[in-house]
C-alpha cells in the first residue's frame, strides 16, 4: 500500500507538470489563433486573449490571395522533401557501408565524420564554396550544404549495427548483393530511425532561414521562414502591403501576422501524425540493451 500511494503521487505530479507544460507551449498559439479571427477594433485595441472577439476569417482570406506566399511555400516544400530525402539516403548508404565491417578504411573515415561534427566549416569558408560551385541565388544551395549530417551517421550506424550479422550471412547464402540487402533489408527494418531522422531534418529544413538570407537574392527563390522574418522580425510593413495591395484589407498588421504564423507551421503540424507511430519508436533508439 504504501508503494502504492507513492506512485499515485509521482503520476500525479508528473502528469501535472506534463499538462503545464504542454499548456505553456500552445496557449502562444492559441493567442494568435484568437486574435486572427477577431474583430480588427478588438485586436488593434490587444483585448483578444485565448478567444476571439467579433468572429471573422478575413484574414485568411487575405492570406489566402498572397501569391508570395504560396511561392515561398512551394519553394520550402521542395527544399524540405528534396533535402530530407536526399539526407536519408545518403545517410543511410554511408552508414550501412561503415557499419559492414568488410569495408576497408571505415574506421578512418568515420573518424573524419566525426571530425566534421566537431569543428563545423566556418561561414565564409562555406559561403565561398557554394558560390564557386555555382549554387548561388538556387534553391540547390539550401539543400546540398546541409544533406550529410555526422550526427546522423552516427545514428544510422549504431542502427545498423544492432541488426543481427546472422541476417545478413543468411541473405549472403541466397545470393543477395550489398545493394540487395540494403533496398530489401536494411530500409525496411530502419522506419522508426527513417522517420526519427527525417522528421529532425524536415522540421530544421523547415524552420531554417540563415541560409537563404546568404545564399538567395531572388524574391521569388525564397523560402517562407526568410519570408516570415522579413513581415514578423523586420516589421518590413512595405512588403507586406505590397504583398496585399490586390486584397481589400479589412485586418490589421498584427492579425496579418498571427495569421501568416499559423499558416508557416501548419503543414509540420499536418504530417507529424502520420510519423508519430514511429517516431516514438525512434525516440527510444539506444534506451535498452539486451
Amino acid at each position: 500500500m504504501p508503494n502504492y500511494n507513492k506512485d499515485w503521487i509521482f503520476q500525479l505530479i508528473n502528469n501535472s507538470l506534463i499538462l503545464i507544460l504542454s499548456v505553456t507551449m500552445l496557449a502562444p498559439l492559441i493567442h494568435l489563433l484568437a486574435v486572427s479571427l477577431s474583430n480588427p477594433l478588438y485586436a488593434s485595441a490587444k483585448l483578444v486573449y485565448f478567444w476571439p472577439k467579433g468572429f471573422q476569417t478575413d484574414v485568411y482570406e487575405t492570406i489566402l490571395g498572397m501569391k508570395l506566399l504560396w511561392r515561398s511555400m512551394g519553394n520550402t516544400i521542395y527544399i524540405t522533401v528534396v533535402g530530407t530525402a536526399l539526407t536519408l539516403f545518403i545517410g543511410t548508404m554511408l552508414s550501412f557501408a561503415l557499419s559492414r565491417p568488410a569495408m576497408k578504411g571505415r574506421k578512418l573515415i568515420l573518424k573524419a565524420i566525426v571530425l566534421t561534427f566537431i569543428f563545423s566549416a566556418p561561414l565564409i569558408p562555406s559561403y565561398l564554396t557554394v558560390r564557386e560551385l555555382g549554387l548561388m541565388n538556387t534553391l540547390w544551395a539550401l539543400i546540398i550544404p546541409g544533406a550529410l549530417s555526422a550526427f546522423y551517421i552516427i545514428i544510422f550506424k549504431t542502427f545498423f549495427q544492432g541488426i543481427s550479422s546472422e541476417l545478413f550471412d543468411a541473405c549472403k547464402m541466397d545470393g543477395c548483393s550489398e545493394w540487395r540487402i540494403y533496398y530489401r533489408i536494411i530500409l525496411p527494418l530502419s522506419k522508426p530511425v527513417l522517420a526519427t531522422i527525417g522528421m529532425f531534418h524536415a522540421v530544421g529544413q523547415w524552420n531554417s532561414y540563415f541560409g537563404a538570407m546568404l545564399y538567395i537574392r531572388d524574391l521569388g527563390k525564397q523560402p517562407l521562414m526568410l519570408v516570415l522574418r522579413s513581415l514578423v522580425v523586420e516589421d518590413d510593413m512595405n512588403k507586406l502591403v505590397n504583398i496585399s495591395k490586390a486584397v481589400q484589407m479589412a485586418t490589421t498588421p498584427t492579425q496579418l501576422k498571427a495569421g501568416i504564423i499559423l499558416f508557416s507551421i501548419l503543414p509540420i503540424l499536418c504530417v507529424y501524425p502520420f510519423l508519430q507511430k514511429h517516431f516514438v519508436k525512434g525516440a527510444q533508439l539506444g534506451s535498452l540493451k539486451e
